[in-house]
């Protein structure tokens, strides 16, 4: 016969490992399982190795989801300073970044560590490598069969993350556990993923690659069905297929396919009139005026692709092509192609649809006793700790209510 728990948390990640220590400490009896042999990559590798644990910033406004409204509750619940407990009670030493952002002084293995000893003080059991055959529900209880036998527990929280970064173990296995038990599932695509280009129109753009500087980059206008505004100022980097950085990454999940991202190349200038007052002072080439102001092989890809030759004189210039210059730097218009798919992305948009779960316990209307938490649901934060800060706060909300 096999052992019953109260609860069998599927996923060792960020949301699994911080809801098993939560429903555990409280005394409920938890097993945890991964298919993984190793715990947690997706921390291990995050932040550079340094684990971006979460951002003293975090609220509501920095999440995207088909239902807004959703992630207040949980967030509200368990907040950064709330984290930041369990960082000082076990001796991490961090520091801040901008915008907000902690990352560990030393490793993200420290992150680890911490909720692997968060779940012994629970006493949570643990099966690991184990992998899930099927889950289905008999009456008041659920069984998972995985390749270790039989896993009975009468609550069943999903937590197994979304589609990014395959080559860590990604899969589809909470959002096909969702379509088994009827919910809804918001299209998962990559998010925080850099985007791709191709065409006659990017060619003088692709020896770019390495190039960064800050930029304003929005995309959408707010208005008709899923239009999503966005808006950041941070690094953009062009790389041998595309653009990536900070910049990029945060507005691709904003980005519709088909639409333009507008990007401000010099945020704290108006290119056009600074160009056309230089007129009088200046008898220097354009691509020299240019590279005072970005780096010189962007100034020369700028000129190139709008029509310039390379060694165009500023006092030769019209002030209505000038005025076309600036618009191509202060207000560039560009159509992506793609991303670089979810081997490149850091998270995943979309997930079991919020409408289906309860804001208070993470657990589906419909099906008692099972929950979704973390990645796999439709909520996804910006980059920068925000995601880390959804994990700990609806791994928190299922462990703090689960019976």
């Amino acid at each position: 016969m096999s052992k019953q728990y109260d609860v069998a948390v599927i996923g060792a990640g960020a949301a699994g490992m911080m809801c098993a220590a939560v429903a555990g400490q409280r005394g409920k009896s938890v097993v945890l399982l991964d298919h993984a042999t190793r715990l947690a990559e997706k921390i291990r590798i995050s932040g550079g190795g340094r684990c971006n644990f979460t951002n003293i910033n975090a609220g509501p406004q920095n999440f995207l989801s088909e239902n807004p409204h959703f992630c207040k509750s949980a967030l509200s619940r368990y907040t950064p300073q709330d984290f930041l407990g369990l960082i000082r009670k076990h001796h991490i030493a961090w520091h801040e970044k901008h915008r907000g952002q902690l990352f560990c002084d030393d490793s993200s293995e420290q992150i680890i560590q911490l909720l692997r000893a968060e779940c012994i003080a629970g006493d949570v059991s643990w099966r690991m490598p184990c992998k899930i055959a099927s889950l289905r529900k008999e009456g008041e209880r659920f069984v998972i069969a995985t390749d270790g036998g039989d896993v009975v527990a009468r609550n069943v929280v999903v937590a197994t993350g979304g589609l990014s970064i395959p080559k860590i173990g990604a899969t589809d296995l909470g959002y096909r556990i969702a379509k088994q038990f009827d919910l809804q599932i918001v299209e998962p695509r990559p998010g925080l993923v850099p985007l791709t280009f191709d065409g006659p129109s990017w060619q003088p753009f692709t020896p770019l690659a390495g190039i960064s500087l800050e930029v304003d980059v929005s995309t959408g206008t707010g208005k008709g069905k899923g239009a999503k505004r966005g808006y950041f100022r941070e690094d953009l980097l062009f790389t041998h297929r595309g653009l990536s950085g900070p910049a990029i990454l945060q507005i691709s999940s904003y980005w519709t396919p088909g639409t333009p991202i507008m990007l401000d190349l010099l945020p704290e200038m108006d290119v056009a009139e600074e160009l056309i007052a230089a007129k009088t002072t200046h008898k220097k080439q354009l691509g020299n005026i240019l590279a005072q102001w970005m780096p010189s092989r962007l100034a020369d890809g700028l000129l190139v692709a709008n029509g310039f030759a390379p060694d165009a004189r500023l006092p030769d210039m019209a002030d209505a092509k000038l005025r076309k210059l600036g618009d191509a730097i202060n207000r560039w218009a560009i159509v992506p192609t793609g991303t670089e798919g979810y081997k490149k992305a850091e998270v995943t948009l979309g997930g079991v649809d919020t409408r289906e779960l309860s804001q208070q316990s993470m657990m589906a209307n419909k099906v008692p006793g099972l929950y979704f938490i973390g990645e796999t649901v439709d909520v996804t934060g910006w980059l920068g700790g925000y995601n880390f800060q959804w994990a700990w706060a609806s791994g928190y909300a299922a462990g703090s209510n689960v019976e």
